[in-house]
């Protein structure tokens, strides 16, 4: 242990039996008094209970002193005492009151504190009352008072009265510098930073040695470049601080740090760091959040261990913002080992930390790592009373967050129902609706979010619950609900996320099947980004309309965007679902040489796709051969894909073969080897492999197709007769087989995978989910109306020959999105003209 640390302890061991002896003279000296005079007190012995660090005696005995002018000092003191010094504000106010009962008038030392507690709450009610009082009582024109009404306005968040109180002062003349510090600290702390920065230009406009501005004026003004992210007006502040002689101070050397970090300059921030000849913990910190804000993990680590050696106090401010930094950044792992290492160090975790130890836990999915935060912030904060609803609240948000990432649904919906409706805020309700939208769930996510907006405690939906409900609506193709949301954000108006909400419109309509109306939605957009492009242009990859996909790379193309691999992905697969196999060769040959760009595996992957589709699969197996890298199993998915398309068997065994080299088999590997078994009428294979399926613990996939209706969402499975209308459905589907029969439909009992006769394979298709859904849509969509069917898995291609049949005689356009795109069948054709 080192001597500073004895001394330190000794030091304190010493002041605290001095305020003993302190507190037991005085005692003494009361009694004394009280024998000799009769008097239960007297301002004296007030005064040494202050003296003595003793304000709860100090009260006891001042209730008994005789109200007077000269003896209001030590109201002020003890006021003063609990709002500064022991942070009690409950208290401060408490002896406010008692101090108004015992008939004592406030003067302009006492209103000020008052006002601050009231700020401190905070107390809108309070405030205004103290603020009559005052008014009242002639200090309505006192500045020192006046600015602290100022000042508790902003802390009760009323900008509008803060600022109020601000003009009539300038009305009369009676500014000086912390009133206009008070007015820019009440913007700062509301969020409004370009007013802050306006207020600040007009103070300094208006000149005068009176209003020159002082370090809090430039601390405040910093902190708003910072959060502007303008580094610009930052640059002139830092001139100013010079100027005025104030660039040594602490504070302003701090701001202009934090500011230059914030903005992204580093090499700035480290100049003014280093030329620091007096730094504290905060100007370290403030370079550690800058170094992890961007990215630079290893200099912020660097700068901890440089803190360490230079016996700088490493609190924790510095660990939450590397926690924080490495979490934002999906390096959940990296996060947590750092959290370990603080926790070993002796440092206490605080709200900020553990929301971001939850957020890199939800990053990796670490649930086991999750719960022990969980446990942690029951013992420590959960079931703390110094903690107000505001920080609780922000670590069961990060909670449920954390549960519903790590798809543990059920614990993150049995805490958001906990949850009372009056306390759920909207990163409540939006964390929750995200958990299941994004993790299996979008019905419920649809359900939570009309229950949000019928909520009468007013909470209104943010730019993150919106785009949420987008994806859901995305994920189960509901449109109908899509469109509301779409007319709700057009109502409100969401301008300061508006690029954001547009892009998961663009989503949302695409993944519903109605390309025409996301590009509608691209065409409006004020501003867009390659998210926008991108987003659109798949969707016509998506549709099969390959020659609008590539017209949107063509723009793109005219911009200043970076064209990327992610780009050539979109533009591959679009020629890919459109038939494009000239075209996509061209540019898969050509991306190096014209756009810089090198050819990855998983554009390869879209190769094998593309000339598989196209029945070239020799051309396929030679690309594979000739790949730069080793093949990896999503190229062997893909050219297995295409053997089952085209019934090869030789070359599905040999791509199953490799797959199985690079353990990467799963149920889709042995179905699709299994189908093309089946194809082949090589029964026996078929068999073996659905014995070694069993054996081995896998479980093919179920197909499941859903279709919307008039009353929500209907799902059906192969063979389902779980429908109330069931009857119906399958009487229907009767009828519309044999209409087909009669133009000529066969039913392609090779999609039949069973080793029966061809009647009963013919039974079998007959039962299959896209033919239950689509005899339920037309039972239940009024004429004209397109009918929408999503299927989990690629659709069956007698299924999609029975449905080009049937289009021909309902006045409906099919639109059928399966796993790989979409079909709009209509009138007997097909848009993916035999390509899916």
């Amino acid at each position: 242990m080192s001597s500073m640390v004895l001394y330190s302890r000794q030091a304190k061991k010493m002041i605290s039996v001095y305020k003993k002896k302190m507190l037991l003279k005085t005692k003494v000296k009361h009694q004394q008094y009280i024998m000799r005079t009769g008097n239960l007190s007297d301002a004296k012995i007030v005064s040494s209970y202050l003296l003595s660090d003793c304000p709860s005696q100090a009260f006891s005995a001042l209730v008994y002193v005789s109200p007077s002018s000269t003896e209001l000092f030590y109201w002020n003191s003890l006021i003063k005492h609990y709002v500064v010094v022991s942070k009690n504000i409950k208290k401060a106010i408490s002896i406010f009151i008692t101090m108004r009962k015992l008939g004592w008038l406030p003067d302009g030392y006492t209103y000020p504190y008052v006002l601050k507690a009231s700020g401190e709450l905070p107390c809108f009610f309070l405030g205004a009352s103290v603020h009559g009082l005052l008014v009242v009582s002639g200090f309505e024109w006192n500045v020192f008072v006046c600015n602290a009404v100022v000042a508790m306005y902003g802390r009760c968040g009323s900008v509008d009265l803060a600022r109020q109180m601000f003009d009539e002062m300038t009305g009369v003349g009676m500014l000086d510098v912390i009133s206009w510090n008070s007015i820019c600290v009440v913007y700062v702390h509301s969020g409004d930073f370009e007013r802050a920065l306006e207020m600040f230009g007009l103070m300094v406009r208006r000149g005068g040695l009176c209003l020159r501005p002082d370090v809090i004026s430039l601390v405040n003004v910093l902190a708003a470049c910072a959060s502007l992210r303008n580094w610009r007006i930052g640059k002139e502040i830092h001139c100013c601080s010079i100027r005025r002689g104030l660039i040594e101070d602490v504070f302003v050397g701090n701001g202009l740090v934090d500011m230059y970090a914030k903005c992204g300059l580093m090499d700035k921030a480290e100049v003014i760091f280093d030329r620091m000849e007096v730094k504290d913990v905060v100007s370290w910190n403030a370079m550690v959040t800058g170094y992890s804000q961007i990215g630079q993990f290893d200099d912020a680590l660097e700068l901890l261990k440089r803190m360490r050696v230079e016996e700088i106090e490493l609190n924790v401010v510095g660990w939450s913002a590397v926690i924080a930094g490495y979490a934002q950044r999906g390096m959940g792992c990296q996060a947590l080992d750092i959290f370990r290492e603080m926790m070993h160090s002796g440092a206490e975790p605080n709200v900020v930390t553990l929301v971001s130890v939850l957020s890199g836990c939800a990053v990796v999915a670490a649930l086991r790592q999750g719960k022990e935060t969980h446990c942690y912030s029951i013992k420590r904060i959960l079931n703390v009373d110094e903690y107000d609803s505001g920080e609780y609240m922000m670590v069961v948000n990060g909670l449920i967050d954390m549960y519903a990432k790590c798809k543990d649904l059920d614990t993150a919906q049995r805490m958001f129902e906990s949850i009372e409706w009056s306390s759920r805020s909207v990163v409540t309700w939006t964390v929750m609706i995200g958990g299941y939208a994004q993790h299996g769930d979008s019905n419920s996510a649809l359900e939570l979010f009309s229950d949000m907006m019928q909520n009468k405690k007013g909470v209104i939906p943010n730019s993150f619950t919106i785009s949420c409900a987008l994806v859901a609506c995305a994920r189960l193709g509901a449109l109908r609900f899509g469109r509301q949301i779409h007319a709700y954000v057009l109502r409100n108006r969401y301008e300061s996320a508006m690029l954001f909400v547009a892009n998961c419109l663009i989503d949302m309509y695409v993944k519903s099947g109605d390309i025409d109306t996301a590009r509608v939605v691209f065409d409006s957009m004020k501003e867009r980004n390659i998210v926008s492009w991108t987003s659109v242009m798949t969707g016509y990859g998506m549709h099969g309309r390959g020659e609008e996909a590539l017209q949107i790379f063509e723009g793109i193309r005219r911009t200043s965007y970076v064209i990327d691999g992610v780009t050539f992905l979109v533009v591959l697969y679009a020629c890919s679902h459109s038939g494009m196999v000239d075209l996509g060769i061209s540019y898969f040959n050509n991306m190096s040489k014209d756009f810089g760009v090198l050819p990855e595996v998983e554009h390869y992957a879209c190769m094998v796709d593309l000339l598989g589709r196209a029945g070239r699969l020799s051309d396929a197996m030679k690309l594979v051969e000739d790949m730069p890298m080793d093949p990896t199993p999503i190229v062997w998915v893909a050219l297995l894909g295409a053997c089952r398309l085209h019934s090869n068997v030789d070359l599905g065994e040999y791509a199953a073969a490799k797959l199985s080299e690079l353990d990467s088999e799963n149920d889709g590997t042995y179905t699709l080897l299994s189908n093309i078994y089946a194809s082949a009428g090589r029964w026996k294979d078929v068999a073996r492999i659905r014995s070694l399926m069993k054996n081995i613990g896998i479980r093919k996939r179920p197909g499941c197709s859903w279709v919307q209706g008039k009353k929500g969402t209907a799902m059906f499975y192969v063979g389902d007769r779980s429908h109330p209308i069931s009857n119906d459905i399958y009487n229907l589907l009767t009828d519309l087989i044999d209409k087909i029969k009669v133009l000529g439909y066969v039913p392609e009992t090779s999609y039949a995978l069973h080793d029966v006769d061809d009647e009963e394979k013919g039974d079998l298709l007959f039962e299959h989910s896209e033919k239950l859904a689509l005899a339920y849509g037309l039972l239940t969509t009024a004429p004209g109306v397109p009918i929408r069917i999503i299927k989990n898995l690629r659709v069956c291609g007698d299924c999609h020959t029975a449905m080009t049949y049937i289009s021909k005689i309902v006045p409906h356009e099919i639109i059928l999105r399966d796993s790989s795109r979409f079909h709009h069948i209509k009138n007997g054709s097909c848009t993916c003209k035999g390509y899916w």
